[in-house]
């Protein structure tokens, strides 16, 4: 088994896409991004756009000669859409690679009106209905059913979980639980992975409790302490608070507890945690956005962060 992670904040952008090669199957699992609309009161930097583009331009490659896509729910940070702004992957884009690749998609069951219509609009600019996905299994995939996107009965709805295996290693893809939903986590723990990637709490949000911090925290450590290698990253990565916990959770197991960008071992760029800091490193022109929006401005001058390179150190 061959895992890539492609996108995710500790990556730079919002997402949490990764390509599995096993059994002679290519499987391109979450092919979305995004870059916060709005953080701070301020856009995206140019520089997290460049980044973006760069991300982007390999999901689409990926998808050239991939046999499957997983789809594990409907927000525009997890899949292209039809309606995508400029920041995000347009789903026109990735229509016409997918004409032959099998699509493993979030059922309706715990998605909310909008997420329903969403999924229905995906399908018709893909041409092909989605099919529900939910507690399938196909040779090496395993789909779990509905879990929680972060506190069960919460006003996020619902996300599906994806396990992979050959004779070696289990892979699972355990989406954006946040670590909150015990049955979540018991249910990654009965499918014994040697190596997981989930999305961790979001600990810049104002309306994350402390008890939900507690919960999470606990459910880490219980994975850290059973799982060769945690991959923790997505909303946990969008504040500084988060290379923390990483870090004290790591000192709490023998076992790896790292991020997305660790893994591949590339930089830690944590752009949207830092957007603030870039707008005083690097001034945005005025009318930059508009001006990108509609083709009349690029982000040539801020790729370096592509590169892993971060301006300014």
């Amino acid at each position: 088994m061959h895992i890539e992670i492609l996108g995710a904040e500790s990556l730079g952008v919002r997402g949490l896409s990764c390509v599995v090669h096993v059994d002679g199957r290519k499987i391109v699992i979450d092919p979305g991004l995004a870059l916060g609309y709005h953080r701070h009161g301020l856009l995206p930097h140019p520089a997290q756009v460049a980044v973006g583009e760069g991300v982007r331009r390999r999901i689409l490659a990926e998808l050239e000669d991939a046999t499957d896509v997983v789809m594990s729910h409907f927000h525009g940070d997890h899949v292209p859409l039809p309606d995508a702004n400029p920041y995000q992957l347009s789903a026109q884009r990735v229509a016409p690679l997918c004409r032959r690749i099998r699509f493993w998609a979030k059922g309706p069951e715990g998605l909310s009106q909008n997420m329903v219509r969403r999924r229905e609009a995906l399908g018709e600019v893909l041409e092909r209905e989605l099919p529900n996905a939910d507690g399938q299994e196909d040779g090496p995939l395993v789909f779990s059913p509905p879990m929680p996107h972060g506190e069960r009965h919460g006003k996020l709805g619902m996300v599906m979980m994806t396990r992979i295996e050959d004779e070696d290693t289990v892979f699972v893809h355990g989406s954006d639980i946040q670590l909150i939903d015990g049955e979540a986590v018991q249910l990654i723990l009965d499918w014994r992975p040697d190596i997981l990637l989930v999305a961790g709490p979001p600990l810049y949000h104002p309306l994350l409790s402390s008890r939900r911090r507690e919960m999470a925290w606990g459910n880490a450590r219980h994975l850290a302490r059973h799982v060769d290698t945690l991959i923790l990253d997505h909303h946990l990565l969008r504040c500084e608070e988060g290379l923390s916990w990483l870090s004290q959770l790591s000192s709490q197991t023998s076992h790896r507890v790292i991020c997305a960008a660790d893994f591949m071992k590339r930089p830690r760029c944590l752009l949207e945690a830092r957007r603030e800091e870039l707008y005083e490193k690097m001034t945005v022109p005025e009318g930059w956005h508009e001006a990108y929006a509609c083709g009349a401005a690029d982000t040539r001058r801020y790729r370096d962060y592509e590169l892993g390179r971060p301006m300014g150190g």
